[in-house]
């Protein structure tokens, strides 16, 4: 009965690492990055027919947690047009060092020469003090 006892606890201590074992691969393995004083992001592009899907994970580096974390990605022209746009909602709170998933399809195909405009917005806290609204931008060039 020992036995069975240790094996069971460890396959479900194993799972719940396993989980945040695999963002946190991934935070590392990803292609492309983007890095501020309160947040890491990586993801990959993959084209899904005519849609383009922005896969990837973002750690929390600032705060004791966040919570309502919104990453946008708005697809822009060499014209200076945007395309398309669409939101990624994080419905649970992330505390510090936390690595999520996150997933934004836009229904057309990025090309080279478009600008993806990454947006993310949440409420920070170190608990006690209300929380702080932020939000930050940054452009990356698909390639």
């Amino acid at each position: 009965m020992r036995k069975l006892w240790l094996f069971l606890l460890t396959i479900f201590c194993s799972g719940c690492t396993t989980h945040s074992d695999v963002n946190s691969e991934r935070l590392k393995s990803l292609p492309y990055h983007y890095s501020q004083f309160d947040m890491v992001l990586a993801w990959e592009i993959k084209q899904a027919g005519m849609e383009t899907v922005v896969d990837g994970v973002a750690k929390n580096l600032r705060y004791a947690f966040m919570e309502g974390v919104e990453i946008w990605i708005a697809a822009v022209d060499a014209a200076g047009k945007t395309r398309a746009r669409n939101v990624c909602f994080i419905p649970y709170q992330v505390k510090q060092d936390g690595i999520f998933p996150f997933s934004v399809k836009l229904p057309i195909p990025v090309e080279p020469g478009m600008v993806l405009k990454f947006t993310y917005k949440y409420k920070g806290s170190d608990g006690g003090d209300g929380g702080e609204n932020w939000m930050q931008s940054f452009e990356w060039a698909v390639l």
